[in-house]
């Protein structure tokens, strides 16, 4: 299917990406997990929540190879990969094209219909826990697909509220209830703040969280963020061309400064994001300056 792994697509923690082709003639991507992974629960967890979907924002699984060790994903194959190529300067340094604002506007929608689907319209309710850039795929025309369904937990019931032990995702996009119980319960509404990191990103062309930083307020990517909104400031100059594009991006940090809530009562749903990213900018409130904080302390 792949001429022995000849066409490589990408990698990641979870191993390798090849582009392959169906007897049909049918372009895919073969995702193949690396045997370091476990038991397994990651291949089987994809397996298991995205055969139970079906929506036009939502990666197809066609299949999957499961021999010993050895196990593969194959889907449908997304032309222009992941979105992380085509939002920070630094890979547009590279030669991939910057998005225009009302590309940028259509991909956000289209992952909060995604993510909309997965907490209130499936049959099983499915957390993702690790949506970012890189898990977002392309097609030809750059509409959009969630992806890698490898860290998600399927849920039953009216409740997502779930007790799990560690965090799940990826550094910058994991909300703050992973790490401590005092900020909130781990729901939907997690995603919902990786979400909201996300949508920043694409905005700011730049990644949330910088590893040679200092860790102050300075450089926290959302008062980053929050300034700029205050002072009325462009985030993405190079891409605004007119009133419409200006209004696109302020609506699109408004929603995504709301997502990032650090109490997760205080975040949208992602039927609410919808309705706000359709809705006018006049009927968008500013939200409350992001706070984060390190778990309190025992006193010495």
């Amino acid at each position: 299917m792949t001429c022995s792994f000849k066409d490589k697509l990408g990698q990641g923690g979870y191993g390798c990406v090849y582009k392959g082709k169906l007897p049909d003639g049918c372009p895919v991507a073969v995702k193949v997990l690396s045997e370091s992974k476990g038991n397994g629960d990651e291949f089987i967890n994809e397996v298991a929540s995205i055969s139970r979907t079906s929506h036009v924002n939502i990666v197809t699984l066609l299949g999957f190879c499961f021999k010993g060790s050895k196990r593969a994903l194959v889907y449908e194959f997304m032309p222009n990969g992941s979105l992380e190529k085509f939002i920070y300067e630094e890979n547009q340094l590279k030669g991939h094209t910057q998005l225009d604002c009302e590309r940028l506007f259509k991909i956000a929608v289209g992952v909060a219909k995604g993510l909309e689907y997965l907490h209130q319209g499936c049959n099983t309710r499915i957390l993702h826990f690790d949506i970012k850039p890189h898990n977002i795929l392309l097609d030809e025309d750059f509409f959009t697909k969630i992806s890698d369904f490898g860290l998600s937990k399927i849920y039953p019931g009216k409740e997502s509220i779930i007790s799990m032990l560690g965090a799940r995702g990826t550094a910058g996009y994991i909300a703050p209830e992973f790490f401590s119980r005092n900020f909130g319960e781990v729901s939907h509404k997690s995603d919902v703040y990786s979400y909201g990191m996300m949508i920043l990103e694409m905005i700011g062309g730049r990644k949330n969280f910088n590893v040679k930083a200092d860790c102050t307020s300075e450089t926290y990517f959302p008062y980053w963020v929050y300034k700029r909104l205050e002072l009325n400031e462009e985030l993405a100059l190079k891409i605004i061309r007119n009133k419409g594009d200006k209004e696109i991006m302020r609506k699109m940090t408004i929603v995504g400064l709301w997502c990032i809530q650090t109490d997760p009562s205080n975040r949208p749903t992602m039927g609410r994001v919808v309705v706000m990213l359709e809705d006018s900018l006049e009927s968008l409130q500013v939200p409350p300056k992001p706070f984060l904080s390190s778990p309190p302390r025992s006193p010495a």
